[in-house]
């Protein structure tokens, strides 16, 4: 009934405004992977080139819009018998609308690649900027932080990155798989990290916050589940809290935990998890995430499960219930994960994790802090 009453002109108008309307309520600056919102340097200048863009791409396609309705009016054929005017040729004309698009081109041109040589290096310093890892796996991050009293060694955490506000991150990119891409719209353009391919960015915080970080590379059955948070805290806090992931985990000596990590290791789980955050420089990393401080962190299974009151601290009752299900059925929450496709206690039925195991587990991981 709809198409027999359709109005071309009402209809495809009334289709080009949804779409305009829906475009524009999904570019809402406080959404929190929206890139109209910057935090940082390297956000602003990559959005001041994107507005100019978009202005002067707006501006040639309203002049060329405006000269084709012009054209069709004016010389459109108003008899049958008569023939438009012919017009052949118009030097002028003609070197005027190669050299003006050409040196609008050649404008944006410059002010990009600007753009993305500000964008490669931090800027100079009085000081060496700190220099993280980021290592893409799938489908979570691996960091790296130089240790604060050993150049030697290197402190690893996952899918939380802490920094300094106001001071220059640099980020060297690695992954062990497929490719994928670093990405924190409010704080820097996606990079790509590409397997023993070398790759590397940085940003800045201007002030303290949480941004939402995401793999924008597809990269598997999991790409959208690959999620990190970047935590932007006082120089102070950050050193704090750099001393605390170099320190040993302090495991609960309850009896249920002290199961747990007997658990931990009878059931496999030290093959592709490390409780210990500092390892030699260079050293090749773990199958999974480093669960040495797990019990203190936000989030689990890479962003897809929160573990946080409002004020950003750990709920105990969430840590618990998020470790719970994950060890039930990981597959649920991440489709594809390595975990659950791979570990003997998800393939093998006789190997099984019993409701006893998975609760003296939970005691375990939630102890480490």
């Amino acid at each position: 009934m709809f198409f027999t009453k359709f109005n071309p002109r009402i209809g495809w108008l009334g289709i080009l405004l949804i779409v305009l309307l829906v475009s524009t309520i999904g570019c809402y600056p406080e959404h929190n992977q929206s890139t109209f919102d910057p935090h940082g340097p390297v956000a602003s200048r990559q959005l001041d080139i994107f507005v100019w863009i978009l202005i002067g791409g707006s501006i040639v396609f309203a002049l060329v819009t405006a000269a084709l309705i012009y054209a069709a009016i004016k010389y459109r054929r108003r008899d049958e018998n008569e023939i438009p005017k012919q017009v052949h040729g118009n030097l002028r004309l003609e070197i005027l609308w190669t050299v003006i698009p050409a040196i609008v081109v050649l404008g944006f041109s410059v002010a990009s690649i600007n753009t993305l040589f500000y964008a490669a290096d931090p800027p100079d310093t009085s000081k060496e900027p700190l220099t993280m890892e980021a290592i893409g796996h799938q489908w979570w991050f691996e960091f790296r932080y130089p240790h604060p009293d050993d150049d030697s060694k290197q402190i690893v955490t996952a899918n939380e990155v802490y920094i300094p506000i106001g001071e220059p991150v640099k980020i060297n990119l690695e992954s062990v798989d497929v490719i994928h891409s670093f990405w924190v719209p409010k704080l820097a353009g996606k990079v790509d990290m590409v397997p023993s391919e070398g790759n590397y960015m940085w940003f800045q915080a201007d002030g303290p916050g949480e941004f939402f970080g995401q793999c924008a590379e597809y990269c598997g059955t999991s790409h959208s589940n690959m999620k990190f948070k970047v935590i932007a805290v006082e120089k102070t806090d950050f050193e704090s809290w750099l001393r605390d992931q170099a320190a040993t985990a302090v495991a609960s000596t309850d009896p249920l935990a002290s199961e747990g990590a007997a658990t931990f290791k009878s059931a496999g789980c030290t093959g592709c998890h490390a409780t210990k955050t500092v390892i030699n420089t260079g050293s090749k990393g773990r199958v999974g995430p480093n669960l040495a401080h797990v019990g203190s962190r936000r989030h689990l299974a890479a962003g897809m499960m929160d573990n946080s009151n409002d004020d950003g601290t750990v709920n105990d009752s969430y840590l618990q219930e998020n470790i719970r299900k994950w060890l039930q059925n990981p597959e649920k929450i991440k489709p594809g994960n390595i975990m659950s496709g791979q570990a003997a206690i998800y393939q093998d039925p006789n190997k099984s994790l019993t409701e006893k195991q998975i609760s003296a587990l939970v005691a375990y991981l939630t102890s480490l802090r």
